[in-house]
């Protein structure tokens, strides 16, 4: 039962970390051109443009759970096997395993001026996983390993 129990948890932690990662990934690209993005889009109105957000968010979260899928879950069993329980490990595994899906293993390419969009992106993507790992040990993270 307590295996079954930890499952669901890694699911929901899974969840609601693709939530986070996506809601700090839309604020993060998104903020700089707010204002010009909602008038090229019409939206006007406070409820309407709280409702663009939220539908960018899921649709965010949606794909950032299909791409990440293989790569977290190494992680995850890694983590649960091990019984690895630091905020510090999940925070430094989430921001790592961004960077590397968003651009890639072959490091050459970040060599960028740190006023530049490239360097920007860096921080948002590094930003967006490592609040998914965060909130992926508030669900399951804190008691990794405790089936055992």
């Amino acid at each position: 039962m307590a295996v079954l129990f930890r499952m669901i948890m890694m699911v929901v932690g899974y969840v609601w970390a693709c939530v986070a990662a996506s809601l700090v990934l839309t604020l993060g690209t998104l903020t700089p051109q707010w204002n010009d993005l909602f008038d090229a889009l019409g939206v006007q109105s406070p409820q309407d443009q709280s409702a663009a957000i939220w539908a960018v968010v899921g649709l965010g979260a949606v794909v950032i759970a299909v791409v990440a899928l293989l790569p977290t879950l190494l992680a995850i069993v890694l983590t649960q096997g091990l019984a690895l329980r630091s905020v510090v490990i999940y925070g430094l595994i989430g921001g790592f395993l961004a960077l590397v899906m968003a651009y890639g293993l072959n490091f050459s390419g970040f060599a960028a001026p740190p006023g530049s969009d490239l360097a920007r992106e860096r921080e948002v993507f590094a930003a967006a996983g490592i609040a998914g790992g965060l909130v992926y040990w508030l669900f399951a993270g804190r008691n990794a390993g405790s089936w055992r």
